[in-house]
Order: structure tokens, then C-alpha cells, then sequence
């Protein structure tokens, strides 16, 4: 495992809390992490978390040969897997130093301990003997993988079931568990592994100790113990030097310790056994802690609709009147509108006060075009004149002698209309004067 080295502060600050007996986790030197147990579906699966260390094992059994020098006995296989999928300094496919130390440790904790009677396993001796596999997957380390998968391996073996078989002559018969109820292991005792570590050459001891705790450890001590107080196995790694006492210190503890384990796990394996029989549901998926937003769980109760109208009618007497509601809506400021309070809607006064503003442009507009067509009569107008007068030279001018005038009708003449032709013709008188005027000050002023 290629794991990134912690810093030199990080040593020393991890170093200097142990010398203080103080954990990152809030533990006492002697306090294991909490220890959590569930069991899938089918037997013989089950997933076991100490802290955030979790480890998964799975039990199967098949029908083989069994071994020359051994024909009445059965076979243990024993296999753990470390995945990148638990710390990204694992290798997948790969035998590292620590996979081989801690298959070796599995295998003398529940092998060689002879925690599971092999003979009961023989079928018919020389011929067919049950061969049971454990498998140890390791979905999370955070440190003490040996203990967790101890754990995991004798939980999966004592909630293991086979199938039953029937021998008649030379015929093997296995039954399905529909036809025969399935027969767990013979198991004799439980071992569980307890690790320590040690620090300072082993001035400081830990027990359970956690990743980053391993990272600076000088050596670590592990005990295999059943209830009974017998040793199974004992290893120490990491070069240190030990003395008696802590030894001994050290089996007292795992003593109490596995004392703890082993009833946890028999209240555990107790407890789902009376789940399948009472036909209750069990499994992972049931296990989960509902404090989560998708577990949440809530029985359903009955609701009473009894007294129902007698019930709204006191709620309605008790209610507060409603408020007063305004048969105009108020308008604070012209132009705008009002919405809710419980008064109509005022959208059209808005729409009324924009179209009155439209009005008045259009009225202006029109204003404008008619002052214009004023002054293009007046001009029209005056052309006429002028040329009537120089037709008129000659006519002589009778003013009547009666004392009444004479009344004349005038009816409004069409102002004519002017082409785009007259227009432009105007723009450019207008634009030839005006350029006269500025060459004749011009000159002027040379």
C-alpha cells in the first residue's frame, strides 16, 4: 500500500497528543471503537464496522474431494481482498506485504485454532467432503483491518448455513432449503483478534488504533482470544522490543475485550435468527440507521372523521373575523395600481391613464400637422391674390350707395395638395437663400 506520507508536523502533533493520552477521536487509550453488525439476506453475509473500518464476508460451501493425507475432514479456504475502492493506496490484483500478513494472521485465528469441527464437514469419507470458503472484501479502511476482519469472518462462519445432504449407498442427495431446513457449522469457540500499538519503543500503548495512528506507530501487538480466555494466536510486527509485563497487560485486556465481542455478536446473531422466524423483515437494506432524509420511516395511523362538521364549526366560531374589504381600490399615486387587500383588480386604470397620455400625443401630433397646412394655405393664398390683381388693373371699382351691406358667403377652399415634387422644390429654395445670406455677409465683412 502506497499511502502519502503525513508531514513532520503532523507526526509530531499526532506523537505529542499520545504523550498528553489524548486521541483524535475523543477515545481513552484503552476504549475500542464502536462495533456495529448487520446481516444481508441470504446466510453466511454480513458486514461489520468498527468506527468507519468496514469489511464485508461472504460464506459459501460446495461439494469436493477432499485431501489425501486428511479424507475425513473438510476444507477452510480463507481469501481477503484489499480493492482501491477502500483506500486509494491499495493495488488491485496485487499481493502486498500487508494483504499476506493479514491472510496468514485470518487463517491461524480460525484454521489452526480449530475453532470449527472439519470432521463434521465429511460427507463420505475419501469421496466428498464440504469445502467452506470465506471471502473478506474490504470496503473502507480507517485503520485496524486485522481486528475488523476477525470479526467479520467468525460473525459470516456462525451465521452460515449448508445445505443438508442424505447418502444411500454411492447416492448423494443435497436438499434445497425449501425441502430441508439448512444446518449451520459446528463451531467449538469464537476467536477475535484485538490489536495494539505502540509508540516511543513501547513507553505508550494504544488499543484499536486508527489509520493516521498506525501511520506513526512503532509496532503493533496482535492477540487472538476466545471468551474462554485461551489464546488462539500472537504476532508481533514492527521490530520493538517487549517486556513481560506489557505482554501480559496486554492478554488482560484482550480478555475484557473479547469478553464485550463475543456477546455482541451472539445478541446479534440471536436477534436476526428471531427476525427470519417471526417472518419480519431483515437484510442490509433494513439495517440502515433511519436518520437519513431518504430512510425516514412512519407507521400509519387511523384518522377519526367522526364529529367532523361539529369540529369546523367551532373552529370557524373561534376563527377571527375577516378583515374589511374595500369596495374601491386606492390609488396612491396616478398612473398606478393595486393588488390583493382583497379589492378588485386596477390593471384597467392603468391601461385607461396610458391610453389618455396616448391621446394627447396624437392630439399634439395633429396640432402640429395643422399649424403646417395653415401656413402653406396663407402662402398659396397670397400667390392668388397677387395674380388676380394684375388681371384686375383695368376694372373699374362701383361701391353701392345703399346704407345695408352686402353679405357674401365664403366657402372653405381645399388646402391643395403638395407632392413629394413641391416639397423637395422648397427645401431647396429655402437652402439656396440661406446660402446666399451667408456669401453676401462674407463679403460684407471683406
Amino acid at each position: 500500500m502506497k499511502a502519502t506520507p503525513l508531514s513532520n508536523c503532523e507526526r509530531r502533533f499526532l506523537l505529542r497528543a499520545i504523550e498528553e493520552r489524548k486521541r483524535l477521536d475523543g477515545r481513552q487509550c484503552y476504549d475500542y471503537r464502536n462495533v456495529r453488525i448487520s446481516f444481508g439476506v441470504e446466510y453466511g453475509c454480513c458486514i461489520v464496522e468498527l468506527g468507519k473500518t468496514r469489511v464485508l464476508a461472504q460464506v459459501s460451501c460446495e461439494l469436493v474431494p477432499p485431501k489425501p493425507n486428511r479424507p475425513t475432514e473438510g476444507i477452510l479456504f480463507f481469501n481477503l481482498e484489499l480493492s482501491p475502492m477502500a483506500a486509494p493506496g491499495f493495488e488491485p490484483g496485487r499481493q502486498t506485504e500487508l494483504l499476506v500478513k493479514v491472510n496468514r494472521l485470518i487463517e491461524r485465528c480460525l484454521r489452526n485454532s480449530k475453532c470449527i469441527d472439519t470432521e463434521s464437514l465429511c460427507v463420505v469419507a475419501g469421496e466428498k467432503v464440504w469445502q467452506i470458503r470465506l471471502d473478506l472484501h474490504l470496503l473502507n479502511h480507517e485503520g485496524n483491518i486485522i481486528d475488523a476482519a476477525s470479526i467479520a469472518g467468525i460473525v459470516a462462519l456462525c451465521h452460515f448455513r449448508r445445505p443438508d445432504v442424505s447418502v444411500q449407498g454411492e447416492e448423494v442427495t443435497v436438499y434445497t432449503p425449501e425441502e430441508r431446513d439448512p444446518v449451520p457449522l459446528s463451531i467449538h469457540h469464537m476467536p477475535i483478534c484485538v490489536s495494539f500499538a505502540f509508540f516511543q519503543q513501547g513507553t505508550y500503548l494504544l488499543v484499536d488504533p486508527s489509520e493516521r495512528e498506525e501511520r506513526v506507530m512503532d509496532g503493533v501487538l496482535v492477540i487472538a482470544m476466545n471468551k474462554h480466555q485461551e489464546i488462539c494466536t500472537i504476532q508481533s510486527s514492527g521490530g520493538i522490543m517487549l517486556v513481560k509485563d506489557q505482554i501480559l497487560r496486554c492478554s488482560k485486556i484482550t480478555a475484557v475485550k473479547v469478553a464485550e465481542m463475543t456477546e455482541l455478536i451472539q445478541k446479534a446473531l440471536e436477534n436476526d435468527q428471531k427476525a427470519r422466524k417471526e417472518g419480519g423483515k431483515f437484510g442490509f437494506a433494513e439495517s440502515i440507521p433511519n436518520q437519513k432524509i431518504t430512510a425516514f420511516k412512519r407507521e400509519s395511523a387511523a384518522v377519526d372523521t367522526n364529529n367532523v362538521d361539529k369540529q369546523a364549526e367551532e373552529i370557524i366560531t373561534k376563527a377571527d373575523p375577516p378583515s374589511e374589504v374595500f369596495t374601491k381600490p386606492i390609488l396612491h399615486t396616478p398612473g398606478t395600481a393595486q393588488i390583493g387587500e382583497g379589492i378588485e383588480n386596477s390593471w384597467g386604470d392603468l391601461e385607461e391613464s396610458e391610453k389618455e397620455e396616448a391621446g394627447e400625443e396624437e392630439d399634439e401630433s395633429e396640432a402640429a400637422a395643422f399649424v403646417g397646412q395653415k401656413m402653406e394655405t396663407e402662402e398659396t393664398s397670397t400667390v392668388e391674390e397677387t395674380s388676380t390683381k394684375k388681371e384686375t388693373k383695368d376694372e373699374t371699382i362701383v361701391l353701392s350707395d345703399s346704407e345695408e351691406e352686402e353679405v357674401v358667403i365664403l366657402t372653405p377652399q381645399e388646402p391643395p395638395k403638395r407632392t413629394r415634387a413641391q416639397t423637395s422644390l422648397k427645401q431647396e429654395n429655402t437652402s439656396k437663400k440661406a446660402f446666399n445670406k451667408r456669401r453676401r455677409k462674407k463679403k460684407a465683412a471683406y
